[in-house]
């Protein structure tokens, strides 16, 4: 049996699986996914499957001599999620083949790069390979930058990302149905049931995932009059924090705490939820509750320091940026979006292209063997089911989007592109709705 590719990471996840399922209906069993380790139990507290019976998955710790076979005989590795090098490490040094993917080096500010033993860690995992064939991923925006930092994989670094399972909808349909109404909260027949604009956050309550700020926004709103409903789902160490800010507020008629659910039940809120609020700060190395919530048609409100959020969010087009720290910022973007129900639609209408066209599981491994097949790796030429767009020399096909070239942007430089982009496109937008009425004008003057 011929080896073709095999992806190595610490367990396997609703993230990875539907990627692995779409590089498997190509490779079927030329492809194997190797877990190094068992998921930690918060995970699985979370509704998250502890082992799978995947056809393609196999436990390192369970069979690490048919796992080992499978790193040192295939055509590609794929590596990352996982901190321990010594799986990777024989292939490097035989100068084999390897795709690493990795979100941000310095999670927590890239002064970090001045220690001289974390340089001299980067230069023994990374930098010293910088002309082997080994090319980075990068998982979030910034993920670029940092490795930039350390000189490793010059002109050899792409876009990359989490693809969680893609739901396909009918776009009007779904938003049609978006809001929040009394029998959604199970109470009385009697109450109203108009729908209001219904707002959701989703995450473990940890310190940088700021479970606190929503609470604040929804006290903001609801001092502004604003009508909305807020769901938070979730819960963990600061549990207890947020439980009584939400009494010390006074927000507890608009706000829910719903605890902690399964993901498919995570989407099923999305669904209806018109609002989507990410609050992680740069920890936040990617974030994959953003594909989610855009694929569910959600006008996105997220940290620009987030790592998915320069990548998937193409601000004031298909959804908000905020910077981070800047509260007053985030409030003025969810009150002009609780008051403008059609501004939500068409941004969550626009999230919904976005992952539906580009960033999804069955596009990222189309794009992923495409680009193996565009670096000339051995082995790779012979792989079906795929379509091979122009090369040249190194460089990929694809602009934008999964395995496009990732740019080299500080945090600082993409807070300022982030603000043209939204200049740009908030004018665009005016530019579009201004068109129509000028050509009804002009059609009433040529009438005789």
């Amino acid at each position: 049996m011929e080896r073709q590719l095999v992806f190595v990471s610490n367990y396997i996840n609703h993230h990875q699986i539907p990627f692995c399922n779409a590089l498997y209906s190509v490779l079927r069993e030329s492809f194997c996914f190797i877990q190094t380790e068992p998921m930690e139990q918060e995970r699985v507290k979370m509704g998250w499957n502890e082992k799978t019976e995947l056809p393609y998955v196999k436990y390192f710790y369970e069979q690490p001599d048919e796992c080992k076979q499978w790193i040192m005989e295939c055509k590609v590795m794929l590596f990352g999620g996982s901190d321990d090098e010594e799986y990777v490490v024989p292939r490097l040094k035989a100068g084999l083949p390897v795709i690493r993917y990795s979100e941000r080096l310095y999670k927590t500010g890239q002064w970090k790069a001045v220690s001289p033993r974390g340089l001299m860690k980067k230069y023994q995992d990374h930098t010293r390979y910088r002309n082997a064939p080994v090319y980075l991923l990068c998982a979030g925006a910034y993920v670029s930058s940092d490795f930039h930092i350390v000189r490793a994989y010059p002109g050899k670094m792409f876009r990359w990302g989490y693809f969680p399972e893609f739901q396909l909808y009918e776009i009007e349909e779904l938003l049609n149905g978006k809001g929040w109404c009394a029998e959604d909260a199970g109470r009385s027949e009697s109450v109203s049931l108009e729908k209001i604009p219904y707002l959701l956050w989703a995450a473990r309550f940890i310190d940088w995932k700021h479970p606190q700020l929503p609470v604040r926004m929804a006290a903001r709103l609801k001092e502004s009059g604003s009508r909305f409903h807020m769901d938070i789902i979730g819960g963990g160490e600061l549990e207890e924090e947020v439980n009584s800010l939400v009494k010390e507020l006074g927000v507890e008629d608009c706000v829910s705490l719903l605890g902690f659910r399964k993901p498919e039940e995570v989407r099923s809120y999305m669904e209806k939820a018109d609002i989507y609020l990410v609050t992680s700060d740069r920890e936040e190395g990617w974030g994959a509750v953003v594909n989610e919530a855009m694929n569910s048609g959600c006008a996105v409100v997220g940290n620009h320091m987030i790592g998915a959020v320069p990548y998937l969010i193409d601000p004031e087009k298909n959804g908000r940026i905020y910077h981070d720290k800047d509260e007053n910022m985030l409030f003025e973007q969810l009150y002009e979006l609780c008051n403008d129900r059609n501004l939500c639609h068409r941004l969550g209408r626009e999230a919904y292209r976005t992952i539906a066209e580009e960033w999804n599981p069955g596009t990222a491994a189309e794009r992923f063997l495409n680009l193996l097949k565009g670096l000339g790796l051995p082995g790779m030429d012979r792989l079906d089911g795929t379509t091979v767009g122009t090369e040249i020399g190194n460089a990929p096909m694809f602009i934008t989007g999964p395995c496009s070239p990732a740019p080299v942007i500080g945090e600082r430089a993409m807070c300022r592109l982030l603000d043209e982009k939204a200049v740009q496109n908030r004018e665009a937008a005016r530019n579009r709705e201004v068109a129509p009425n000028q050509e009804i004008v002009r059609n009433r003057k040529e009438q005789p």
